[in-house]
C-alpha cells in the first residue's frame, strides 16, 4: 500500500522529499505564506497555490485513512474481517469506495431482506445466487423453506424473500456499484423538467438533457437552484438496458436452473434499491465537482481584484449613488483619514443636480480633491453624468467607477461601527468606496470574501469550504503585499501568517498604548505574541521607521545576517540600501555566480534570490508592477457606442461562458468566450484575470436589454 507522501509526489507531480519536508512543516505549526516564502528550499519553491491544494488533499488523504481504520475496526467486532477484505479497505483509493465495503456490514433499518432472513430464508437466497450446476429448480429448492410458523405459507412467499435477500446482496456488493456508478458517470444524462409553464430565469432548463461528462457546473447549480425554488423536476437519467445486461453479465450463470430467477432479482435490485442510491450519489457527486469548480473560480477571481494596483497617496472624494436617499459623500486624505462628509441629491431634479455640482467642486477645491471613486451600484449612471460636468469646472480631477459590491454589508458591520461611531450607515459605505480606490486590499480584507461579488452561486456552495478557500486567497494577497504594522487595521493584521484577529487588536491596542512600533524585534512585547507567531508573522510586517532598513523589506529576520554578508560581498552597505543605491546588486551577484554566492553565505538559491529582489527595492509595493487602474473625464451611454468601436476597458468578473469588461458604460459588456482569443481555450482565465485592463472591439448593442456584445480577439492589430 502505498504511503499518503508517496500518493501526494505521484499526483502532484513532485519530489517525494519535498512533499514529506512541507508535511511536516505544515504538522509543526507552520502557515502557508511562511513555507512558501521562507522555506522554499524544502519544497522546491511550490507557490502558495500549490502547497493549499497539497495541505487539502494532505487533509483527505488522512481522513480517508482514519475512515479506514474505523471501518476495520467495525467489521472486526463482528468477527468478519478476513485478511482480503482488510487488503481492499487498505487500498480503497476513495471515501465512496471505503463506504462500498463496509456497506454489507453496517448496521441497517429494518429492510425486507431483514425480515426474510428473520424467516430462515438466507439459506435458500445463498443457494440460488450460487446457480451452481447441481442448483435445483428455485421451487423445488424453496419447499424446503416453508413454515407457517415463520410466516412462509407458500412457495411465493419463499422464493419472494430469497429474491429480497438476493436483491441487498447485490446492491451492497462494492465491484458491483463500483462498475455500474462508473457506467452511470459515464453513459448517464441529466433531464430537467419545467413544474410550470410560467417564464422564469429557469426557461433555459424547462426541457433540458446533457449527457452527465459535457455538463457545465454553472448548469448543474443553475439546475439544483431551479429545482430547490420548485420551477424544475430532476432525474438523472441511463440506458436501463445496457445497466441490466453489465449487471446480469457479472451475476447470472447460463445454463442454471436459477439463472432466470437471479436474472429477475438483478432487475428488481437495480430498480429498486442500486439505481436510486446511484441516482443520489451522482447528483451528490456532480454538485460537489461543481461546487469545487465554482469556489476555484471564485478564489481566481478574488486574486486579482484584492491585487488590484492602489491609487495611494491622493485626497479623494467617495461617492455612495443612490435615489431616496440620496447620493453620500465622503472626502479622505492620502492616509485614508476621512477629512469631510455630505449628501447631495442630483437625482432630484435639474435644480437639485446643479446644487449638487455647486456643492461637491467647492469640497472638492477645500479638500483638495485629486480622484472621485465612484460606486457601480443604485443610480451609478446618474451620478457618473453629474460627476463629468462637475469636473469640467475641476482640471486635473479625474475618476473612476469602483465596485462596491459588499460595502453595504461593511458599513452596517460591528467593525465599521467602531471605526465610525459617529457616521450613518450610508456614510461610512462612501468612506469604504474611497478608500477601495485607494488600497483595494486593505479595505476589501475588512469585507465577508463572499460579498465582494466576483463568483456565482456563492450562496449554494458549502460555506465552511468556500470559507476556507476564500480565507486562504485573501490570507495569501495580504502576506505577497507586506502591511505596515504601525497604520495597518486589525482587520488587515489579523490576515497576516501567524497572527489571529486577537493577537491584531493586541498589535493595535499596543500601538496606541505605547506609540509606533520603532522595529519588528518590538512585536515580542505584544501580549499573546509568542516566537512561534512571529517567525510566521515577521517577514511579512513592515516598519517604515525603524533604524534598520531590513525591516521595511520582505527579507525575514532569520537571514538579516546573509543579507549583510550578501552586501558586504558585493560592496554594499545597508545604507546604500536604505537610499536606493544597491541596484546592481543583481549584476554582481551574477558576476559571482548564484551558486557560489549563496553557498559563502549559508543560503540556498530561491533564498538568495529573493534576498537580492527586496535589498534592490526596499519597501517595494509588488502592485506597483501591475496595470495601473483607468481612470476617467468623460462618459459614455450605451446609444454612443457603435459597432467597430475600439476601447478600452478593464476586467470586472470572469466566469465560464466570458467575460464581463467595464468600458465605461453603466452596463458591463461581455466577451463570449469564443471571442476571448484566436485559439481553443477550456476557459476564460486561462487568459485574462479580474482587474486586467484589455483592448475590446465592440460587436452588437441591445439598448432595450441593456446587452453589450463585445470581442478581445477582433481588435484591430493597430489598436492592440
Amino acid at each position: 500500500m502505498q504511503t499518503i507522501p508517496q500518493i501526494l509526489a505521484k499526483e502532484l507531480d513532485k519530489p517525494q522529499p519535498y512533499i514529506e519536508n512541507v508535511i511536516a512543516l505544515l504538522d509543526e505549526g507552520n502557515t502557508i505564506p511562511f513555507i512558501a516564502r521562507y522555506r522554499k528550499e524544502q519544497h522546491g519553491s511550490m507557490d502558495d497555490t500549490a502547497l493549499r491544494k497539497l495541505e487539502d488533499r494532505l487533509r483527505y488523504l488522512r481522513s480517508l485513512a482514519q475512515r479506514r481504520e474505523e471501518v476495520k475496526t467495525a467489521i472486526a467486532a463482528q468477527e468478519k474481517l478476513t485478511e482480503e477484505l482488510a487488503a481492499a479497505i487498505d487500498t480503497a483509493a476513495t471515501l465512496a469506495e471505503v463506504e462500498d465495503l463496509y456497506r454489507p456490514y453496517k448496521q441497517k433499518r429494518r429492510t425486507r431482506a431483514t425480515v426474510a432472513r428473520e424467516k430462515g430464508l438466507e439459506p435458500l437466497a445463498v443457494l440460488l445466487l450460487a446457480q451452481g450446476a447441481d442448483c435445483p429448480a428455485p421451487e423445488e429448492a424453496a419447499a424446503a423453506y416453508l413454515d407457517a410458523e415463520k410466516g412462509v405459507e407458500t412457495l411465493a412467499d419463499a422464493l419472494q424473500g430469497a429474491n429480497d435477500i438476493i436483491a441487498e446482496l447485490l446492491s451492497d456488493d462494492a465491484d458491483l456499484r463500483k462498475t455500474l456508478r462508473g457506467l452511470l458517470l459515464r453513459q448517464g444524462h441529466l433531464h430537467s423538467l419545467a413544474v410550470r409553464e410560467e417564464d422564469s430565469v429557469y426557461r433555459l432548463y424547462y426541457d433540458f438533457d446533457q449527457p452527465l461528462p459535457k455538463l457545465a457546473g454553472r448548469q448543474i447549480l443553475a439546475i439544483n437552484r431551479g429545482e430547490k425554488e420548485g420551477w424544475l423536476t430532476v432525474a438523472v437519467l441511463l440506458d436501463r438496458g445496457a445497466a441490466l445486461d453489465t449487471l446480469r453479465r457479472a451475476v447470472v450463470k447460463p445454463r442454471s436452473a436459477a439463472s432466470a430467477f437471479v436474472a429477475a432479482a438483478c432487475e428488481d435490485a437495480y430498480d429498486r434499491l442500486i439505481y436510486p442510491s446511484l441516482e443520489r450519489e451522482a447528483r451528490s457527486t456532480l454538485t460537489d465537482g461543481a461546487c469545487e469548480g465554482a469556489i476555484a473560480m471564485f478564489a481566481l477571481n478574488l486574486k486579482p481584484l484584492l491585487m488590484q494596483p492602489p491609487v495611494k497617496g491622493h485626497v479623494t472624494m467617495g461617492l455612495d449613488p443612490g435615489y431616496a436617499h440620496g447620493c453620500k459623500v465622503a472626502v479622505i486624505d492620502g492616509t485614508g483619514k476621512v477629512l469631510d462628509t455630505t449628501v447631495v441629491y442630483p437625482t432630484y431634479g435639474e435644480r437639485q443636480k446643479k446644487e449638487a455640482i455647486a456643492k461637491l467642486t467647492a469640497m472638492a477645491r477645500r479638500c483638495g480633491v485629486e480622484h472621485i471613486a465612484i460606486g457601480n451600484g443604485t443610480a451609478s449612471r446618474e451620478t457618473e453624468q453629474m460627476t463629468v460636468e462637475m469636473l469640467r469646472g475641476l482640471p486635473g480631477v479625474s475618476y473612476m467607477i469602483v465596485n462596491e459590491a459588499g460595502a453595504s454589508v461593511y458599513s452596517a458591520s460591528r467593525l465599521a461601527a467602531e471605526e465610525f461611531p459617529d457616521y450613518d450607515v450610508n456614510l461610512r459605505s462612501a468612506v469604504s468606496i474611497a478608500r477601495r480606490m485607494q488600497d483595494p486590499l486593505a479595505e476589501l480584507v475588512k469585507i465577508d470574501p463572499k460579498a465582494i461579488g466576483v463568483g456565482q452561486y456563492q450562496h449554494d456552495m458549502p460555506q465552511k469550504r468556500l470559507d476556507e478557500a476564500l480565507s486562504g486567497v485573501v490570507e495569501d494577497c495580504v502576506n505577497a503585499v507586506g502591511v505596515d504594522v504601525n497604520t495597518a487595521s486589525a482587520s488587515l493584521l489579523g490576515r497576516v501568517a501567524g497572527l489571529t484577529a486577537a493577537t491584531a487588536k493586541n498589535i493595535v491596542k499596543y500601538r496606541e498604548e505605547n506609540g509606533i512600533f520603532p522595529d519588528r524585534r518590538r512585536l515580542l512585547k505584544v501580549p499573546k505574541l509568542g516566537p512561534k507567531a512571529f517567525e510566521q508573522c515577521a517577514g511579512f510586517l513592515r516598519v517604515p521607521e525603524s533604524r534598520l532598513v531590513l525591516d521595511n523589506t520582505g527579507v525575514h529576520p532569520e537571514s538579516y545576517g546573509a543579507a549583510e554578508a550578501l552586501l558586504a560581498l558585493c560592496g554594499y552597505t545597508l545604507e546604500d540600501v536604505r537610499q536606493g543605491g544597491a541596484a546592481l546588486l543583481a549584476q554582481k551577484v551574477k558576476l559571482l555566480g548564484e551558486e557560489k554566492a549563496a553557498q559563502q553565505l549559508g543560503v540556498g538559491v530561491p533564498t538568495l534570490r529573493d534576498l537580492v529582489k527586496e535589498l534592490t527595492r526596499p519597501g517595494r509595493d509588488v502592485r506597483d508592477d501591475l496595470p495601473a487602474p483607468i481612470l476617467r473625464t468623460d462618459v459614455l451611454d450605451i446609444k454612443d457606442l457603435k459597432a467597430g468601436m475600439v476601447l478600452t476597458g478593464t476586467v470586472r468578473n470572469v466566469i465560464d461562458f466570458g467575460v464581463f469588461v467595464d468600458i465605461g458604460v453603466h452596463q458591463d459588456g461581455l466577451v463570449h468566450i469564443s471571442q476571448v482569443c484566436n485559439k481553443f481555450i477550456r476557459h476564460p482565465s486561462e487568459i485574462v484575470a479580474v482587474g486586467d485592463v484589455v483592448k475590446v472591439v465592440v460587436l452588437e448593442v441591445d439598448e432595450k436589454k441593456h446587452r453589450i456584445s463585445l470581442s478581445m480577439k477582433q481588435v484591430p492589430k493597430e489598436a492592440k
